[in-house]
């Protein structure tokens, strides 16, 4: 049901690979727009942080499954970005460890979690105004936004910036953050559950040599365009 207001916002989805750098992107798109801005990985890694925390094997998919439907899972604007809540309590720094990103996708292809998380992400964009990013979004969770962007880059400048976000206490060679996020990119891809493609009407945005204001730029252009067609 659409809301007062709603025909002077649209829905915007951002999807693509690991380490494309989608979640600061639809950060900034959301701050210039006032739009609300949706991190649907921060999910999926909270359910994989409960997962491990419940010392469940993360392959078990009944048990994951399970889980799922018993986790609260909250997402509020936070200093530095989204501060991502499982039962009240902040997991906004735990769902980035290190055990966390080399879970997450076997938690990612569990069909019951998608099912479950996909339907808490289009109830959250029903009002419009919602920058979404994830694997899948413009294909399966949010088939019907008005702007759909597949944002990418090289596997080289991938686990480049990967590698500087990750702290010393962490520190791993970039040589093996390249064959980690080449194998995300393979796992993401080849699920059997809403895999990673590029929707058929999505924009491709590749930013291999783009600074990130001049990706945010684009966007925001693009969904400005969008909305003055939309009225």
């Amino acid at each position: 049901m659409q809301q007062d207001g709603d025909q002077d916002r649209i829905n915007i989805a951002i999807d693509g690979p690991a380490g494309a750098g989608k979640s600061t992107v639809a950060r900034m798109v959301a701050e210039q727009l006032g739009y609300v801005y949706i991190d649907t990985g921060a999910m999926y890694r909270a359910v994989t942080l409960s997962v491990i925390r419940e010392g469940i094997d993360p392959s078990n998919e009944r048990q994951v499954g399970e889980l799922v439907d018993t986790l609260a899972i909250g997402l509020m604007p936070g200093k530095n970005g989204q501060t991502v809540y499982v039962g009240g309590n902040d997991v906004t720094d735990s769902i980035r460890s290190r055990e966390v990103t080399l879970n997450v996708s076997v938690i990612a292809a569990n069909e019951k979690v998608r099912i479950s998380l996909a339907a808490m992400q289009r109830k959250l964009a029903d009002g419009k105004g919602v920058v979404m990013d994830g694997r899948d979004i413009g294909t399966h969770v949010l088939p019907g936004a008005e702007l759909k962007i597949y944002l990418t880059a090289s596997v080289g400048e991938r686990a480049l910036r990967r590698y500087k976000e990750v702290a010393d206490t962490q520190r791993i060679s970039l040589e093996q953050l390249e064959q980690e996020i080449a194998e995300r990119d393979r796992m993401d891809q080849q699920r059997a559950h809403s895999p990673l493609i590029c929707a058929s009407d999505a924009v491709v945005v590749d930013s291999t040599s783009m600074p990130i204001e001049e990706v945010v730029a684009t966007i925001v252009h693009l969904s400005r365009t969008k909305l003055a067609e939309a009225k």
